[in-house]
């Protein structure tokens, strides 16, 4: 499923109606169908954040949310927990993991599952 956020609020993606289209959102549809199916199962969505300009993939995991952000331009995938409520410094999650930008994207999705699954993120 696709979600995007503008402005606060919430709406559901329906594909190829209100998709977009960008080349950032085309490798985050690419990486999701790539996942195996332990990430699919704890509910994988594609997030398009217009209010913190990133576009990712959210798993929805038993310890809270975890987003692999789509680099806009250059730079590393970024594996980042999110906190329900933003921490006393204000931040409102923290990058767990960083993946390079060698991999092609069944390695990215390989490689951010195994992450999850071996940290206990998805058992």
């Amino acid at each position: 499923m696709e979600i995007k956020i503008k402005d606060g609020k919430v709406s559901r993606v329906f594909g190829g109606i209100d998709a977009p289209m960008t080349a950032v959102a085309i490798q985050a549809r690419t990486i999701a169908n790539l996942l195996p199916l332990v990430c699919q199962r704890i509910g994988a969505d594609i997030v398009h954040n217009e209010d913190s300009s990133y576009t990712g993939i959210r798993f929805n995991t038993k310890v809270g949310a975890v987003v692999l952000e789509i680099p806009q331009a250059g730079g590393s995938y970024l594996l980042g927990h999110e906190y329900i409520e933003p921490d006393k410094a204000g931040k409102p999650g923290k990058v767990i993991h960083q993946i390079p930008q060698l991999y092609n994207p069944s390695g990215i999705a390989l490689n951010a599952s195994e992450y999850l699954r071996t940290r206990g993120f998805l058992g």
